[in-house]
């Protein structure tokens, strides 16, 4: 379950928060649960429907999580799907992508192509 890309999905008041620092600094609900939530391509979707439905200004962050060397955890959650969680800072240096996310008149997240993961 050692997926290479994972994705973060970051509101830009978030994101403008940490414009100066060389680090994100967590959501409310991240702050709240002790760790930065991330999602597998496979898992992104449902994510965006489940925790960001109807939001504007929604990021996409791409990160290679071989970059992250200790504090990276898979862990069950969600009909005990194993989801990846940061346990550390969430150092900009794994960032490989941010993308706007635009939504449709539903509401819903237009998600870009993401990275495939065969292993997933």
């Amino acid at each position: 379950m050692k997926n290479r890309w994972i994705y973060h999905l970051s509101r830009k008041e978030d994101l403008d928060a940490s414009s100066e620092l060389n680090f994100y600094i967590p959501s409310a609900e991240d702050k709240n649960d002790g760790f930065v939530h991330f999602s597998t391509a496979k898992q992104l979707a449902i994510s965006a429907k489940k925790h960001r439905n109807g939001e504007k200004d929604i990021f996409l962050v791409e990160v290679d999580a071989h970059l992250i060397v200790d504090d990276l955890k898979w862990e069950p959650a969600r009909n005990n799907e194993y989801f990846p969680h940061l346990y550390g800072p969430f150092f900009k240096k794994y960032v490989t992508q941010l993308t706007a996310i635009p939504i449709d008149s539903s509401g819903n997240h237009l998600l870009p192509k993401l990275k495939d993961e065969p292993h997933e």
